[in-house]
């Protein structure tokens, strides 16, 4: 199952069908689980930890030192849930002591070619990263999140569950959750609601999302007077997660 051109470090931990392809470099303290695929020429600097059903394409660097400056070759971490797909040239940096010293990934993730996951990002479930796009470090995705091509992600922003970012983005404020966005600075354009009709959402939370869409960005509300509003007038889950994902902003929504 391990190319005999591949060097893998007798200190790592490979489950027994893992498959690496030739030329391939995996270095000491990196765990792989079950059924995982590790394409050629992919080089897996520890401490990582990838859980099963991984598949890696060709090129792509996994748990290398961060580019922080402040970095001086601490041990942080990557970590990986399963059943996620990393593609051509994608490069996913280990933390920093002076924050998380730890880049958290969930499951059944898809980073298209030549993505980059900066330090100490923490990315949900089910989200999918299309081809360059860059998060700069401490980003946090929530599940379902979907980026264009060539979105930008500016450091420490949130960006919340089920929300979309259009191709060439350039994001440099929080983007709440279930909000469809783009632009140079990026802008709210609306609500995802191809991506929520999709994933099943109800009409009545659909209906009551768009209330407090209108909220937030057609009323004329303070923020705060926006999310009061709507959280004494709809008693949804969904409607709380869109108001929790404004109210724990610490750099502002996109407006």
């Amino acid at each position: 199952m391990i190319h005999p051109t591949a060097l893998v470090d007798p200190k790592a931990q490979l489950a027994d069908d893992v498959e690496v392809g030739p030329f391939s470099v995996i270095g000491p303290d990196v765990t792989i689980g079950a059924g995982s695929v590790i394409g050629p020429h992919v080089v897996i600097k520890g401490p990582t930890v990838l859980g099963e059903r991984t598949r890696i394409f060709q090129f792509a660097s996994v748990g290398e030192d961060c580019q922080d400056k402040k970095y001086a070759g601490e041990p942080t971490r990557l970590v990986m849930g399963d059943d996620n797909v990393v593609r051509e040239g994608v490069t996913l940096h280990r933390g920093t002591v002076q924050d998380r010293g730890e880049t958290t990934i969930g499951s059944r993730n898809l980073f298209m070619a030549y993505v980059h996951v900066g330090h100490d990002c923490v990315i949900g479930n089910d989200c999918i990263l299309a081809n360059q796009v860059t998060l700069a470090g401490h980003v946090v995705l929530g599940d379902h999140a979907i980026l264009g091509g060539l979105a930008a992600v500016h450091q420490f922003c949130h960006f919340g569950e089920h929300a979309m970012a259009g191709g060439g983005s350039i994001i440099t404020k929080d983007t709440p959750a279930f909000v469809m966005i783009n632009g140079n600075p990026a802008e709210a354009r609306g609500l995802n609601l191809v991506g929520l009709k999709r994933r099943g959402f109800s009409r009545d939370a659909i209906n009551a999302l768009s209330s407090a869409y209108k909220l937030v960005y057609r009323q004329g509300l303070t923020v705060e007077q926006a999310v009061s509003e709507m959280r004494s007038r709809f008693d949804l889950p969904e409607v709380t997660t869109f108001a929790d994902s404004i109210e724990r902003s610490t750099r502002g929504i996109v407006r």
